[in-house]
């Protein structure tokens, strides 16, 4: 293909290590490297019977176009399902319904985010915002994270000297419940400071949130977007971790005036989302097939995570860290300073038959390049103590080599 044909933007996109990495594992191979739900706790046999009886119940309905901010059945169903968590929203006229909260980050770049535009997100944070953004040429300003969660007194500093300087930021995304990829989630002191920030300084924050269903010692810290007074908290979730993926289903939370742009830019990009597949969220939520399936399997992630941080400490060698996380899907590991897991990984699925997401990915500034993630809810509990076991091997290896 000639490349002079392409686009600025064309030329700026990159492959997303993590479908790289999918592609050509083999089944042989045990896999940490995806965010996939375990396959056993997907309500097959409910969504057997809502799949009948919404084609029974709504007919051609559910197989026709319909409109781009979603069924407004659902959206006022999502009203409700946030209202639970403290979040209140002004009616159905404030949801938009995304192909996945994926589709949600997109059109966010595709209003708000201009060539040169300031964003700031944690370092390391979600790598498919990364490569969503980035097409659209922004200054993405990387802010470290330590076991609370991003450091908002760093944020403060930053925020500083770029407005001094006569910058503006224009949004801040956070991944602030169980983060991917590193698990931690953010104190409620530094969400309250991040909220003083954002209205001191007049940003809009993404709170990105897809993980905070499965907590799993005591209870969820607020959401953000519970937390804010100004309408400045867009608010970003997924019907693929608690119901299917399959279905494609997300959705977001803001102002009526956001829900409106992203609506206009949604028409340009899907026109809308599946509408059998908003009448089957419908459906399971009403039914609540949602509300009795996250408890159990939020209890099997907490096992998973357990073997896995089990599996870590009797198998890897001194000298490698890892994070513990509340919940999620998600265990972020530190091997030792010069050790490359980007140049580890090939070793690790051709000799070891493991693999992972190295992390360096999840970094702005071309940083952590001795860390990976691993997701610990998609492998069988053999799998996470033979994995580890594979990986530890992996990297004990590395260090006698001086990888």
């Amino acid at each position: 293909m000639r490349e002079d044909l392409l686009s600025r933007r064309a030329i700026r996109m990159k492959a997303n290590d993590i479908r790289e990495i999918l592609k050509w594992i083999s089944q042989d191979v045990i896999s940490f490297g995806g965010g996939l739900p375990d396959p056993s706790t997907f309500p097959r046999d409910e969504i057997k019977e809502i799949s009948r009886d919404v084609i029974e119940k709504y007919g051609d309905r559910a197989l026709q176009y319909s409109l781009t901010e979603g069924i407004v059945e659902l959206r006022e169903e999502l009203v409700r399902f946030a209202a639970r968590d403290g979040m209140s929203v002004d009616g159905p006229d404030s949801v938009l319904v995304t192909v996945g909260s994926q589709e949600a980050i997109e059109l966010i770049g595709r209003v708000f985010i201009d060539e040169g535009d300031i964003v700031i997100t944690e370092n390391p944070t979600y790598l498919a915002t990364l490569q969503s953004w980035s097409v659209y040429g922004p200054r993405i300003v990387g802010i470290p994270m330590d076991e609370e969660g991003m450091r908002t007194d760093i944020l403060e500093e930053k925020l500083r000297s770029i407005y001094s300087g006569g910058g503006k930021v224009k949004l801040v995304y956070t991944v602030p419940t169980a983060q991917n990829p590193t698990g931690i989630s953010m104190s409620v002191e530094r969400r309250k400071h991040l909220l003083e920030l954002a209205s001191r300084y007049d940003i809009y924050i993404i709170e990105d949130n897809p993980y905070s269903y499965y907590v799993f010692e005591g209870s969820a810290p607020p959401h953000l977007k519970a937390l804010d007074e100004e309408g400045r908290v867009i608010y970003l979730s997924t019907a693929s971790k608690i119901f299917v993926p399959g279905l494609r289903v997300g959705w977001v939370l803001a102002s009526g005036d956001v829900v409106r742009w992203l609506s206009l830019a949604k028409q340009a990009v899907s026109l809308h989302t599946s509408t059998l597949s908003q009448y089957l969220l419908l459906e399971a939520l009403r039914r609540g097939i949602i509300e009795r399936t996250v408890p159990r399997v939020r209890e099997l992630y907490r096992r998973k995570r357990d073997a896995m941080l089990s599996a870590l400490e009797r198998h890897m060698p001194s000298g490698v860290q890892w994070t513990k996380p509340i919940g999620g899907m998600f265990i972020w590991v530190t091997l030792p300073s010069g050790i490359d897991a980007r140049s580890l990984l090939k070793a690790a699925i051709v000799k070891y038959r493991v693999a992972y997401v190295p992390g360096a990915a999840f970094h702005v500034d071309g940083t952590g390049q001795n860390t990976m993630r691993l997701n610990f809810t998609y492998p069988s509990f053999e799998e996470i103590e033979i994995g580890v076991n594979r990986l530890s091997l992996a990297v004990r290896e590395a260090l006698e080599a001086g990888l």
